[in-house]
């Protein structure tokens, strides 16, 4: 069996060594085809990370009446972090609201000189929800609760965020899958039109007895060895462009994923794809040459 299975490789590679020409074609169409892909693959990674990003800065500040004791905002700020689907509550006090107002003022902070007296900041608490779309459903909750003036969730900033988030994951899955069919069928194309060309050697093959399974074997082996060659090359040139971007955006306000978290994962994906389209490719392509 390993004896077999030894020869099928090696015909599969001097099936690749004889038919050189189509094999580049074959090949150039996996490279254009997963470079496309690889690329829009990189910016969804890079959309899917940002709009997380987003996602976890929302939050909420819930207002605390004025004249409130000690031991009610302590009740408040239990019930607060019993609420279900809450994930963090801070409590800000007043005279912490106005330190953190002095450091974002930086250089104007002694406009706050002589605000410590009677200090017009409430006391709140900063409120973070599990899953970020329920932000707005436990603000109207939370504006329930005793001892809370009011919840400042930001509702209509919050609304037009997740409707951009929601387009832009909509847009982008649906332009990865029709890249990805479209890789698909291309790929698929070629490698039948280089199997077209030695369809009389599979039918001489197939005429002095030799069984599917032993054809299909070699051009299964083929299709593999040629998915695998055209997703490396589209693996490097995306790695190397990718990283050109990073050191760019280095010194810019503009986040993007690093390099190893990009490329590990689209270099797999396309390894994977282009050798599971080369072979599947192969094998159907030849399955209708085996029918005589």
């Amino acid at each position: 069996m390993i004896r077999t299975l030894l020869r099928h490789v090696r015909e599969g590679f001097k099936n690749i060594g004889r038919n050189s020409w189509m094999t580049v074609a074959a090949i150039g169409s996996v490279v254009v085809s997963l470079m496309i892909l690889g690329v829009f693959l990189t910016l969804a990674m890079n959309l899917q990370a940002f709009t997380k990003q987003i996602e976890g800065q929302v939050q909420m500040d819930v207002i605390v009446q004025q004249g409130v004791s000690r031991a009610d905002i302590s009740k408040l700020e239990t019930l607060l972090k019993n609420t279900n689907g809450i994930k963090e509550v801070k409590f800000v006090s007043k005279e912490d609201g106005i330190q953190i107002l002095r450091q974002q003022l930086k250089e104007n902070a002694e406009l706050l000189n002589g605000l410590e007296m009677e200090n017009p900041l409430p006391d709140k608490f900063v409120v973070k929800a599990a899953d970020p779309r329920n932000t707005l459903a436990l603000a109207d909750q939370i504006r329930t609760f005793p001892n809370v003036e009011k919840v400042q969730d930001g509702r209509e900033v919050v609304q037009k965020l997740y409707n951009v988030v929601d387009i832009v994951r909509v847009v982008g899955g649906a332009l990865v899958i029709g890249l990805m069919f479209t890789a698909i069928f291309l790929i698929s194309n070629t490698i039948r039109i280089t199997i077209f060309a030695r369809r009389r050697e599979i039918e001489i093959m197939k005429l002095v007895g030799a069984t599917n399974w032993f054809i299909r074997w070699p051009f299964f082996i083929e299709g593999l060895i040629m998915g695998a060659l055209g997703a490396l090359i589209p693996i490097l040139i995306i790695a190397l462009g990718y990283s050109y971007v990073v050191r760019l955006m280095s010194n810019t306000l503009i986040l993007i994923l690093p390099l190893t978290a990009v490329i590990f994962q689209v270099g797999a994906a396309l390894l994977l794809i282009g050798a599971l389209i080369g072979m599947f490719g192969s094998a159907f392509s030849v399955r209708k040459f085996l029918k005589i």
